[in-house]
């Protein structure tokens, strides 16, 4: 193999050009990224960017010490095996690597929307944070809430509209309505069930027909792995690139990685795709160990958090099919676990607001597989290391 390719100039994609060198590969790396940037972090964006603590999230990363031909502004268009294609023309590769990411949802209308996923994005919105200022955010999710508390910190008056019961109803169930007092607690308006029809000029029209006027809409409803461009190559696609559990791809010479990736987990016997930072910064030194021959296995305790309304959420593990137990009553105070217990009595997921202990230990709970004593793990003044069945 002497010429790789790495389609992305994300994290993912920075990380799979230092992977390479670390592996020994001493090829040809060209690396194309369809934004004008170096490398950035993302997850700065809707926290310390939108508060105004930085304006620049770059990489940490010398792509000319690693002899890395860097393309910012070229991206991918077509895949055929051999040759990626682009809007700077056409690459050959003998290896390559897919790092393409997500692009936002956006809603219908004709009424200007904000979307969060790029540093141009966090700039332009943070610049229309100011006192005083109508912002509505459509969707109460963790993008949705982390930008809502720039907003309120910047002055704004803030309305987050939220189609589901309850905040955080997809990535947590019933756990997010613990969530609804911050939002009144930070002087916010939160209308839930309600669902958007329309992006208009001066607002939102609502499904009911109601209208949320707002000088700023920020949609945060999610977003969707892009992959548009593999159409037709020949790549399985579903929810984005299909691989294995050592992030090969259905074309040989191809592997996937970061939000784009949906990889085979022995640990939950079922594909995930995962979007989030923790899964940019560790898949990739698997997938090139794949593409450079060797059989390492990704297969992580998924992770995330958020910085939202003065709490430090965090999250770990994959809390599907598992019962709910809580740890400490989120009534009584700020401070509050949630567990998911798997049959069999192991640890499948744990969120900790405020917490940092239960997630660091349940998280290593979860990664050992060993069994748990449930009596034990509802009491918080018991640490949850020591919450092991005898």
């Amino acid at each position: 193999m002497n010429r790789v390719v790495v389609v992305g100039g994300g994290l993912a994609g920075v990380r799979s050009v230092e992977a390479l060198r670390a592996h020994g590969f001493g090829g040809e790396i060209t690396m194309v990224g369809a934004e004008p940037h170096r490398p950035y972090d993302r997850p700065p964006l809707s926290k310390a960017v939108l508060l105004g603590t930085t304006d620049s999230t770059i990489v940490d990363s010398d792509l000319d010490a690693m002899e890395v031909d860097f393309r910012p502004g070229a991206a991918a268009t077509k895949l055929r095996e051999g040759v990626l294609e682009t809007t700077g023309g056409e690459l050959p590769y003998d290896g390559l690597v897919i790092a393409t990411g997500a692009a936002p949802i956006r809603l219908p209308g004709d009424g200007p929307q904000h979307v969060l996923r790029t540093i141009d994005d966090a700039l332009e919105l943070r610049a229309r944070l100011t006192s005083g200022t109508r912002v509505a955010v459509i969707g109460a999710g963790w993008i949705g809430a982390e930008v809502a508390t720039a907003a309120r910190k910047a002055g704004c008056a803030v309305t987050v509209v939220e189609a589901a019961a309850h905040p955080l109803a997809v990535a947590l169930g019933p756990v997010g309505a613990h969530t609804i007092p911050w939002y009144g607690q930070a002087g916010m308006d939160l209308r839930l069930g309600a669902a958007v029809a329309s992006v208009d000029p001066g607002g939102l029209t609502l499904a009911d027909g109601s209208f949320v006027e707002a000088d700023v809409v920020v949609t945060g409803v999610g977003v969707r792995p892009s992959v548009d461009w593999l159409a037709g190559s020949g790549i399985e696609l579903d929810n984005g690139v299909v691989t294995d559990e050592h992030l090969r791809t259905s074309m040989p010479g191809v592997v996937a990685v970061g939000d784009c990736a949906a990889w085979w987990s022995r640990r939950y016997g079922r594909r995930l795709r995962v979007e989030h930072w923790d899964t940019a910064l560790g898949a990739p030194d698997v997938a090139v160990a794949t593409l450079l021959g060797d059989e390492a296995v990704y297969d992580p305790v998924p992770y995330f958090w958020s910085e939202q309304f003065g709490h430090m959420v965090q999250y770990a593990g994959d809390h599907s099919g598992a019962r709910l137990l809580m740890r400490g009553d989120p009534d009584a105070g700020a401070r509050w676990t949630a567990c998911w217990i798997a049959e069999g009595d192991t640890l499948a997921a744990v969120l900790s607001v405020d917490r940092p202990r239960d997630l660091l230990q349940g998280r290593r709970l979860i990664e050992g597989g060993r069994r748990i004593d449930v009596e034990k793990v509802s009491d918080p003044a018991i640490a949850l290391r020591d919450c092991t069945a005898a």
